[in-house]
């Protein structure tokens, strides 16, 4: 379910009233450790946070038009998701968060290849979701991304 809002703001605003805190706590998380060359923008009609053109003028190549995303915060209808690329291209990132799950959240993990899901809004773990933020900088995911996504090593 994607947001028309152009602003992460006008996004936030037009949450459903019970999803209205546990967002804004992800997104303050987020902001608090994450690397302050990212930018955070509306991207797929979701939070994102992105490499800017003006680090990474390549863009995304699928769509080079695209800034080089990064991490996305939805609102879905069942869940909260949080997609980090990081976990999808570094197993070392992956693997820790798995094993670091468990210590702050008493649910199930439930998450595909970037994609973490949150059902039960009073048990996220807004701490690990913030250190997750920052494992990596921008240009430690430029490297990271041009390496095993854009080019990936045959």
């Amino acid at each position: 379910m994607q947001s028309k809002a152009k602003t992460p703001d006008v996004y936030m605003a037009e949450l459903p009233k019970d999803r209205k805190v546990p967002m804004s706590k992800i997104r303050a998380a987020i902001k608090s450790q994450i690397d302050p060359n990212f930018q955070e923008c509306m991207n797929y009609g979701m939070l994102g946070y992105v490499v800017p053109h003006s680090i990474y003028p390549d863009g995304y190549h699928p769509n080079p038009k695209l800034p080089l995303p990064f991490m996305n915060l939805a609102s879905q209808k069942n869940f909260i998701a949080v997609y980090h690329a990081g976990i999808y291209a570094k197993k070392e990132i992956l693997d820790w968060f798995v094993a670091e799950y468990p210590k702050h959240c008493a649910q199930k993990l439930d998450m595909g290849k970037s994609c973490i899901r949150f059902k039960k809004m009073d048990d996220i773990p807004f701490e690990l979701i913030g250190a997750l933020a920052a494992k990596l900088t921008t240009e430690q995911w430029i490297k990271l991304y041009e390496t095993t996504i854009k080019t990936p090593k045959q």
